[in-house]
């Protein structure tokens, strides 16, 4: 063991100095410190020898402390031990005394290992040592600056000037780092202050260092993907290579890795199948081995998410055995865990919550605001714990002076009951709102919401303070939109807003920005702008012929991938511009080449888009109709959230209805029976108090109540409002009473024995079905009357299956022309029979 750890630290070039010396040379603290075996060991060599030890033992020894630590798992780690230990204390002094007489390497290892060792940032010896670091900053070797910045970081001086100097050297002399670790490690560092011009650089050049380096290093790739996420810009190639070594080294990965590089990519929305289902299998294969609850926690949030049942119970079981043994951020992170797999096991809840109860003091201002959601979504009760919470928050909020906390700390306290909101919490929340971008003031406009509601008084008026909090937060609103010169920042801001604030109070000023600044839009934007638009449903259609354009001179520099967001709001808003087919033919023969290459249920929602827009590439539909591919789509699906499973399944049994209609020639099966009656059984059967009133009028209008069937199952199970049928003279067919659709009182109805279309019976000859579908809001733009794709596309195969489609806009029937009953009639009547044949 001691000729071991002596081997271990000869890379000390004092040590080495040492070795290869003759007998006169020997440095006796030198010895003594290369046959420790121990950080015990270490400290008892210091304490005898304090008055000897010069800059040289003092690193060395300050070094071996953490090498020692470092080769420890996490939880028999002694780093508090150390601290706290009279020796250590010694160092320190003796470190802070001999700054000036430490190389530049020495200087930074030293401020670099005493971090390690949890040396605060604002002691002496922390900061002397980063003011002589900064005075020699040019003259740094690069594996000593990428060191140093490593350090600046630790400390959260991310945008200190020293950083900003360790950019502007990484700039200049970037073309000589050929070391894919001291690349990334100042990539990362510097992530904050890097222009779009050394962005590209930094790319170009982590690109180049990926196909050079040694594949088995995968922190590397990992930090390129670190970095992407910090500068939020989804680079494909460059992530997909990241991606492609870090699969590779799966089967070599812990769950704390693999939870990092999960979490970073939930983070950039970069959902890639192979590397899920690699990981989880590798997930798996830790299950046994992770019985402490450091690596427990990290296979917990790693897993937990992805699980099947028997897994998750499985899971649950061993945090219940572990749960009084979390430290406060392990039950932070397995509460998140719980919230997320929406766990009910409430006395697994119970004790996460007593850890967490116990650990308050311990919490700082975001984990306090992350632990307060976590336990309100989880439906916890305990007034006791939340009055807690909630006076902690606020206080919190109050000494805050960082926008995006108070932003988190406010949106948290809104989610807590409150007879009665602080006039402190207003009054800071209204000085930071000058400072906030778009996301942030509409986290603040959803809490004033909340608050409005809640407050006693907002039964008879909104009370000032709340009006004037509106008030301010509507100006810095516009402000900032009318301000915005770069679309790129504008898109980021905007990229998570819902709500109504956003709709009723930004939503025009924000198309009337994006229209000012549309000769930014570029091929590396254009899909982050089409997705803006499907999001919000509004119709712009500058913007759409200017993404059009971008797209089909660029189609080849947009990555495959992106093809789907680029297309998707020609489709969803029904939006013809003059060169729609052949917008659409380009980007189905930019996907085609790459189809093996995309994430199953990526290629899903391509092709519903596709579909809705009318269009149905046989090598699409060849492709996802295969038995493999559903299979892989299957296993994919397993390990995605439950929200996008549920869309994903959905999409696919619309595809294949879309596919069965109107492509019969490709033999596609319909395969979605079950599911559909599955879906039917979980749906309410209610209709609305307008379908209700149409369904009376039609029955005035067709001669009797019994000639309007009600919320009909079709067959492929489109459920149509109200069906008809008119024979060869235009006169209403009664349906029997069997196979006729009840609606009680509170507007459930109940399902007869033709409510899936198997049973329909044949029409006279000469007859015509009519569905009578009543479209609401949802299936318009929002700032017209142009209905969207998904409309249309219902009308297309209504009308494939035999019906003459009459579709009633809720703005024709609410509108103050139809305001009397004969109004109404004449309305439908003339809905219903013109056009027939």
């Amino acid at each position: 063991m001691s000729m071991f750890r002596l081997r271990a630290v000869t890379g000390s070039r004092y040590l080495r100095r040492f070795l290869h010396g003759g007998a006169a040379n020997r440095d006796h603290v030198l010895e003594q410190l290369g046959v420790c075996s121990g950080e015990d060991q270490v400290l008892e060599v210091v304490g005898k020898n304090k008055a000897k030890l010069t800059v040289n033992h003092v690193s060395c020894a300050v070094g071996m402390l953490w090498h020692f630590q470092k080769e420890k798992p996490q939880m028999l780690r002694t780093v508090e031990f150390i601290k706290s230990h009279p020796e250590f204390l010694t160092l320190r002094v003796l470190a802070e005394n001999k700054i000036e007489l430490m190389d530049d390497v020495m200087l930074v290892d030293m401020l670099y290992n005493v971090l390690r060792l949890n040396v605060e940032p604002y002691d002496s010896l922390a900061q002397q040592l980063v003011s002589e670091a900064w005075r020699r900053l040019y003259r740094f070797p690069m594996p000593s600056l990428s060191k140093f910045a490593v350090c600046l970081s630790d400390q959260h001086l991310q945008h200190s000037p020293p950083m900003g100097q360790i950019t502007d050297i990484l700039d200049q002399k970037l073309a000589s780092i050929d070391d894919a670790r001291i690349l990334t490690t100042l990539m990362v560092s510097v992530s904050s202050l890097v222009s779009p011009h050394l962005r590209d650089k930094l790319i170009n050049k982590a690109d180049h260092l990926l196909d050079t380096m040694d594949p088995s290093h995968y922190n590397n790739p990992r930090r390129m993907v670190q970095f992407l996420r910090n500068i939020k810009y989804s680079y494909r190639p460059l992530l997909e290579k990241c991606n492609h070594i870090l699969l590779r080294n799966v089967p070599h990965l812990n769950a704390e890795n693999i939870s990092i590089i999960m979490g970073l990519y939930q983070s950039m929305q970069f959902n890639n199948c192979d590397f899920r289902l690699a990981a989880k299998q590798r997930l798996m294969e830790l299950v046994d081995s992770s019985a402490d609850p450091f690596s427990f926690t990290k296979l917990f949030v790693a897993l937990g998410p992805m699980a099947g049942e028997d897994t998750k119970e499985r899971l649950e079981s061993t945090a219940l055995l572990l749960a009084e043994d979390l430290n406060a951020q392990q039950a932070l992170a397995v509460a998140e865990t719980l919230e997320e797999i929406q766990c009910r096991n409430l006395n697994l809840i119970q004790k996460i919550a007593s850890v967490v109860h116990k650990n308050l003091h311990v919490y700082k201002p975001m984990e306090m605001a992350r632990i307060t959601q976590a336990l309100i979504l989880l439906h916890y009760q305990s007034p006791e714990l939340f009055t807690k919470l909630r006076n902690i928050l606020v206080q919190f909020l109050l000494d805050s002076v960082y926008p995006y906390e108070v932003t988190m700390l406010t949106r948290v306290l809104s989610m807590l009951p409150s007879p009665r909101l602080d006039e402190g919490v207003i009054s800071r929340v209204e000085a930071v709102l000058p400072q906030c971008n778009l996301n942030d003031l509409n986290t603040f406009a959803m809490a004033v919401a909340k608050w409005v509601r809640n407050d006693p008084s907002y039964r008879h008026s909104t009370p000032s303070k709340y009006v004037r909090l509106l008030q301010t937060l509507n100006r810095c609103g516009h402000e900032r939109l009318r301000k915005a010169d770069r679309l790129d920042l504008v898109l980021e801001e905007l990229k998570y807003m819902s709500g109504e604030w956003f709709e009723e109070m930004l939503l025009e000023e924000t198309m009337v920005t994006l229209q000012r600044l549309e000769d930014q839009i570029s091929w590396t934007n254009v899909p982050e702008m089409a997705l803006f638009l499907t999001r919000t449903n509004h119709l712009c259609t500058p913007l759409m012929d200017r993404i059009a354009s971008v797209a089909m001179e660029n189609i080849n520099k947009i990555h495959y991938s992106a093809t789907y967001a680029t297309l998707l709001p020609f489709a969803v808003l029904n939006y013809d511009p003059p060169r729609v087919d052949e917008l659409f033919e380009i980007g189905i023969q930019r996907v085609i080449p790459h189809i093996s290459s995309f994430d199953p249920h990526l290629l899903v929602l391509l092709a519903y888009a596709l579909a809705v827009a009318d269009c149905f590439p046989e090598d699409l539909v060849r492709e996802i109709f295969n038995v493999n591919f559903l299979a892989k789509l299957d296993s994919q699906l397993e390990t995605l959230p439950d929200a996008l499973n549920k869309r994903i399944r959905l999409r696919l049994m619309e595809l294949n209805r879309a596919v069965c209609l109107e492509c019969p020639e490709s033999q596609v099966p319909w395969f979605h029976e079950r599911y559909c009656l599955q879906l039917q059984k979980k749906g309410n059967g209610s209709i609305s108090p307008v379908q209700q009133q149409i369904h009376k009028m039609l029955g005035e209008v067709l001669g009797g109540i019994n000639c309007a069937r009600v919320a009909l199952l079709t067959t492929y199970f489109y459920t149509v409002d109200f069906e008809c049928v008119l024979d060869r003279h235009h006169q209403a067919v009664a349906y029997s009473e069997q196979s006729q659709l009840q609606i009680s009182e509170d507007g459930k109805v109940r399902w007869g024995s033709d409510s899936v279309g198997k049973d329909r019976s044949e029409v006279p000859p000469g007859a015509q079905r009519v569905a009578v579908d009543f479209l609401d809001s949802k299936s318009f733009c929002k700032n017209s009357r142009h209905m969207k794709g998904e409309a249309m596309m219902r009308k297309r195969h209504l009308e494939i299956l035999g019906y003459h489609v009459v579709q009633i806009p809720h703005f024709e029937w609410n509108s103050m022309e139809l305001s009397t009953q004969d109004a109404w009639k004449e309305y439908l009547r003339k809905k219903i029979f013109t056009g027939l044949s």
